[in-house]
């Protein structure tokens, strides 16, 4: 069972039907007495750094995320992925679960938010498992990863290059939003719940 943890934002039932499409039983619920009956769990979200880490605060799922990065394997998406570095500049300075070195920062060039589809490469880990370098993903975003070459699992290219993918221990997170990137998205779901 995969656990969706829902923390009163995010596009959870889009996560929750691409994982029933790879045939994945999957569970939305900030409930801790139901995730800790789940294997993996997805953090996923779509809005604000600030008002997410407050909902992740008065939920008490960031300390529950902390706690079970020690023996579960977790996927932040989009906001989500921004949730596990140290901290974001989005409507102040906020800090965040700390598990990745760096902070979100907002883009300075280009149209923002970037919207659409853009290539993925530099591709490590097993998230990307039989994914090609360059393979495109959808993504929706105003603020990106900054963050030190170790923690880097993919790097994209809009204005600048920037990490795309993080990675820390038994915490993975992408920018991108897989449920909505075709096949390539369903394959990186895939690959993680395989881990």
């Amino acid at each position: 069972m995969i656990g969706i943890l829902d923390y009163g934002m995010g596009n959870l039932r889009s996560v929750q039907k691409a994982l029933e499409h790879i045939g994945e039983r999957a569970v939305i619920s900030g409930e801790r007495a139901v995730l800790d009956g789940c294997e993996k769990l997805i953090l996923p979200g779509v809005g604000s750094f600030a008002a997410g880490m407050a909902e992740m605060e008065r939920s008490g799922l960031s300390s529950y995320v902390k706690e079970r990065a020690e023996d579960a394997k977790i996927l932040g998406i989009c906001l989500g992925m921004q949730f596990l570095l140290q901290k974001s500049y989005e409507d102040g300075e906020t800090a965040g679960l700390g598990f990745v070195e760096g902070s979100a920062v907002r883009f300075t060039e280009g149209k923002i938010p970037q919207i659409g589809w853009n290539a993925v490469a530099s591709l490590k880990t097993p998230l990307f498992a039989g994914i090609d370098e360059g393979t495109c993903f959808y993504f929706v975003h105003s603020y990106r990863a900054d963050c030190p070459e170790r923690f880097a699992a993919a790097k994209t290219e809009y204005y600048c290059t920037y990490p795309s993918a993080v990675y820390a221990g038994n915490v993975f997170g992408v920018q991108f939003h897989p449920e909505k990137s075709g096949e390539a998205g369903l394959k990186l779901l895939k690959n993680f719940c395989r881990m």
